[in-house]
């Protein structure tokens, strides 16, 4: 998948675990799970908003374009 999610880097850069993160932007531990390891098909801009808030961070730090070479 082009997408990838830099959600654990900014996570351990902010020195937070992924329950306290979910709790302070309302996501279930799983579900935030789930997009941390790129297995999220779709990002509500809403979530993206609130971890990018709690993290201090950009969207563009989180989730990152890799092209793929044919």
């Amino acid at each position: 998948m082009p997408i990838i999610v830099n959600l654990d880097v900014m996570m351990a850069r902010r020195k937070i675990s992924l329950g306290e993160l979910a709790e302070r932007v309302g996501l279930t531990p799983a579900n935030l799970s789930i997009l941390k390891t790129g297995k999220a098909k779709a990002v509500r801009f809403s979530t993206l908003e609130a971890v990018c808030r709690e993290l201090d961070c950009q969207p563009g730090d989180i989730l990152e374009y890799a092209s793929v070479e044919d």
